[in-house]
């Protein structure tokens, strides 16, 4: 085993200490982690990202349900087009995309450069996100339908395109077109990205393209040891000021994956 995939196995578990710590973001380091140090191309980084945040987004949301935490109806009524919205994506769409989009002079704008650049567009609201305060919202829930719906298809799409579970976008939904609770909307997203991720990823990607289970598996239960080391570790850590870290963390990143697309990968 390389030196380089050494580090990609301690990124992995990583991943997982900073879900446990933090309870969220880790997920979407799966991306660059897979096409950077595992050297795998931008179809295969996003649909194992899908099946890494998916079960990752499983564990927590099932440890939130326990809690009570989780509202159900909510995660159906936003789940079902977000499921929708990324099966269509990962069936359909990713498959055919052709490998070069356009050309201008010696620039060629691949698919690579197009996933990826949406990516780490969005990564950065994703760290917004982490670095805002979270207010209470108190109140019955109520549904605007037909903007969940629409969100939900949106956010489904999206997910299928980057790979990511997209809970920056869900919690701001489900507080603003249901009026949830903040931390009931923080565990119903955890089912949302879940169901949508793991559902998108046997439905689409593992119906057009070989899996390496076993790499795939390793991964993924490094993870999850991961989620266990950073639960025990947010006993005597700051959550918060690690995750104001994290976010800040996540902008780097993001600039790094534009410069690696763009100016390096040319």
């Amino acid at each position: 085993m390389e030196v380089i995939e050494v580090f990609g196995y301690a990124s992995a578990l990583a991943i997982g200490i900073s879900l446990g710590l933090i309870g969220g973001g880790g997920s979407i380091l799966a991306v660059p982690v897979l096409a950077y140090l595992f050297s795998v191309n931008e179809k295969v980084a996003t649909a194992y990202s899908l099946f890494i945040v998916g079960t990752s987004a499983l564990f927590g949301g099932l440890k939130q349900h326990f809690k009570g935490l989780v509202d159900w109806r909510t995660a159906i009524v936003f789940g079902i087009p977000a499921i929708i919205g990324v099966t269509i994506i990962r069936y359909y769409v990713v498959p055919a995309l052709p490998d070069i989009f356009f050309t201008v002079s010696d620039f060629n704008f691949t698919r690579r450069m197009a996933m990826f650049g949406l990516f780490a567009t969005l990564m950065i609201p994703a760290a917004f996100s982490m670095l805002e305060e979270r207010k209470e919202k108190t109140g019955d829930i109520q549904y605007n339908y037909p903007l969940i719906l629409a969100e939900g298809l949106i956010v489904g799409a999206i997910t299928g395109m980057i790979g990511a579970g997209g809970g920056f976008l869900i919690i701001p939904a489900l507080v603003i077109l249901a009026n949830v609770e903040m931390k009931v909307a923080v565990a119903t997203s955890l089912i949302i990205i879940a169901l949508k991720s793991l559902l998108g990823f046997f439905l689409g990607d593992a119906l057009t393209m070989e899996i390496d289970w076993p790499f795939l598996t390793i991964f993924t239960s490094l993870s999850l040891v991961g989620i266990f080391i950073g639960s025990y570790l947010g006993n005597f850590v700051n959550g918060n000021k690690l995750k104001k870290g994290f976010g800040y963390f996540i902008f780097v990143m993001a600039i790094f994956i534009f410069y690696m697309e763009f100016f390096i990968q040319q």
